[in-house]
């Protein structure tokens, strides 16, 4: 199968009744969103992901991926959403996933594609069995992007069951032997009750099952993070802080507004509110000002027909008015406003009560980071507390004899550990509680024991050296025998070796992250492994956002591994976002990382890059 033809679709447009109206991709679930949870394990199957929904489009928005509502008015159901991606997308197949079932399959589409071409045909839908009963599951489907105008045929005509159309294409049915794999969650309480039930942690052997082909010394990006991102935990523990120690930190619960924003409705700008119905349509309307209306401090009065009331913006709309006209385009004759005709509209210029925000409903969802805006947000809500995730504990240190802290003297063949330096502040960006824990020597017991300590008093672990080829073997075999850790040569430059996995000592246990010894390797596996992993864990979902860019010149690649250059954006001749490599792109010089602005993310398939050609850049901007 090749994953480039197919996009994936998450459907996340219908309204939730048996959930009682919410955003059910949005609600709570494994410490982040049902929504995340599908978007996880679609994404490392299809080319690129969407999500059709036709609420909270900008939550949706965050996940980093496009969000497509309904072409179709009137929530036409799941086919509006299938409608509305095959109108989009830009491969041959199209693959859909409800929002509301986040243990689907990680060979979906692999399977169906396999069944779709076996067949020859249009569309394949995933079928369980359970106790002799055949179960069709037609939201997980797979289909030929050229169907659109069957579909949209059948829509126009009034047609809304997910089989409906069947009967004009080639349908095929793939067989699937995990019937709780496309289990749904339609009600609170079923989602509470599977959220709450505790479960067995996995094993790495049970998440690299999932993969075919899986060779950890020759392993692809896209499948490390996959496994990292399926086999890390959320910590559970929460508190409540007052609203400015809030900052940076992640929603452990949505935060629902107690008053509608506005309060009231009142005026978008400086002008006069008046009755549309005195607006004639071919002649000046001539109206008595009565009053004026300042914000905080409204009219105390009701206009009369042909009489409107001088108001500020921001002010309460007198009992009446339902319009603004501004003030710079009308004239005043004494006590009297006059507006030539076809000015404004009736509801123009004022703002509805509970327009940006109502009481009752979500301001800011679990998961997510809080930024300066929204403590503004929170505090005209007056919000003064804020349930917060416990800050995730981090403990870090390197490894080798060679390394030398900061105010030692430097040997011959040493070097100055800056390493630790680079971890604590990325870390510290993150908003983690650290334990530096210095440099560990080349010694089992020393290296036992730092693993230990570490464990025992963080959730995470983040070492670097020590786990690339040529590293002392006891360094691995003590790793291991603390734990479920494994060892990968990833198929990528810098930063080929990584260790991952979970460690115990004494009933504590910890994730642990082994980065190589290569100070610019460290970064990028770092941010490539680690970050979402950690953000992960403290119950956020923070994907690194990538842009697009020409490259100023060819950049020289051979697929089969993907590739990290250092760059400098900035802005072409022509006004372009134009990334330039910073020169040499060895793993040691981490002055090149200091220097640059951005990364260039050349992708696993990717081959040279020629002048003028399109890239993705990791900008370092609130980073590094």
């Amino acid at each position: 199968m090749n994953k480039e033809s197919i996009s994936g679709l998450i459907l996340a447009g219908g309204r939730g009744t048996r959930m009682g109206h919410v955003d059910k991709g949005l609600q709570p679930f494994g410490g982040t969103t049902m929504a995340a949870h599908v978007l996880a394990r679609l994404e490392p199957q299809v080319a690129t992901v969407a999500i059709n929904a036709n609420r909270n489009l900008d939550t949706y928005a965050a996940y980093g991926v496009p969000v497509w509502p309904d072409d179709t008015p009137d929530y036409a159901g799941p086919l509006a959403g299938l409608q509305a991606g095959l109108r989009r997308c830009a491969t041959t197949y199209l693959l859909t996933a409800p929002c509301d079932s986040p243990f689907l399959p990680a060979d979906l589409a692999e399977r169906l594609h396999e069944g779709l071409r076996a067949a020859g045909a249009d569309l394949a839908v995933a079928v369980t069995e359970e106790n002799g009963r055949r179960q069709v599951h037609p939201v997980f489907c797979l289909l030929k992007a050229s169907l659109e105008p069957v579909l949209s045929a059948y829509l126009d005509g009034g047609g809304r069951r997910m089989d409906g159309w069947y009967p004009q294409i080639k349908v095929t049915e793939v067989l699937f032997d995990a019937a709780d794999a496309f289990r749904n969650i339609n009600t609170l309480d079923e989602l509470h009750e599977l959220d709450t039930t505790p479960s067995t942690p996995p094993r790495l052997a049970d998440v690299v099952s999932c993969l075919s082909a899986y060779d950890p010394d020759a392993l692809p990006v896209r499948d490390a993070q996959r496994i990292i991102r399926e086999f890390v935990t959320p910590v559970r523990a929460t508190e409540m802080v007052a609203l400015r120690a809030a900052l940076g930190r992640v929603l452990a619960a949505d935060i629902v507004s107690p008053i509608n924003v506005p309060a009231h409705d009142n005026s978008a700008m400086d002008g006069y509110a008046l009755r549309g119905s005195d607006l004639p349509a071919d002649a000046p309307a001539r109206l008595r000002v009565i009053g004026t209306a300042y914000a905080g401090r409204a009219f105390d009065g009701s206009p009369q027909p042909g009489e409107c009331v001088r108001i500020m913006t921001g002010g309460v709309m007198p009992a009446g008015c339902d319009s603004v006209v501004p003030q710079e385009f009308v004239s005043i004759e004494g006590d009297t406003m006059v507006i030539a005709p076809g000015t404004i509209r009736t509801g123009d210029n004022r703002r509805l009560a509970g327009e940006d925000l109502k009481a009752g409903s979500a301001a800011l969802r679990a998961g997510k980071i809080v930024r300066p805006a929204d403590l503004g947000l929170l505090a005209s809500l007056g919000v003064a507390e804020v349930p917060v995730q416990r800050r995730l504990r981090v403990a870090f240190f390197s490894t080798g004899d060679e390394l030398r802290s900061i105010g030692q003297p430097l040997d011959e063949g040493c070097v100055y550990d800056s390493n630790r330096y680079t971890i604590y502040g990325m870390l510290l960006r993150l908003g983690c509680d650290l334990i530096d824990m210095g440099v560990v020597r080349d010694d089992p017991q020393a290296l036992e024991q730092a693993l230990r300590d570490a464990c025992e008093n963080a959730d995470a672990i983040i070492t670097s050296g020590g786990v690339s080829v040529g590293a002392a073997d006891y360094t691995k075999q003590i790793m291991a025998r603390l734990g479920d850790v494994t060892f990968w040569k990833i198929g990528m430059r810098p930063g080929r070796p990584l260790a991952f996995g979970r460690i115990a000592s004494n009933g504590r246990s910890a994730f642990l992250f082994g980065l190589p010894g290569n100070p610019v390797a460290v970064m990028v596996s770092f941010y490539f492994f680690a970050r979402e992993a950690l953000l992960r864990m403290m119950g956020a979902e923070a994907p690194l956002a990538l842009v697009r860019a020409r490259s100023a010149a060819t950049i020289r690649k051979k697929p089969g591994r993907t590739e990290y250059q250092r760059g400098i954006l900035a802005r072409g001749a022509d006004g372009q976002p134009t990334v330039t490599i910073t020169g040499s792109q060895g793993s040691g010089i981490l002055r090149s990382m200091s220097e640059a602005n951005c990364m260039v993310v050349l992708h696993d398939e990717q081959g040279t890059v020629q002048a003028g050609d399109m890239v993705d850049v990791l900008l370092f901007e609130g980073l590094i």
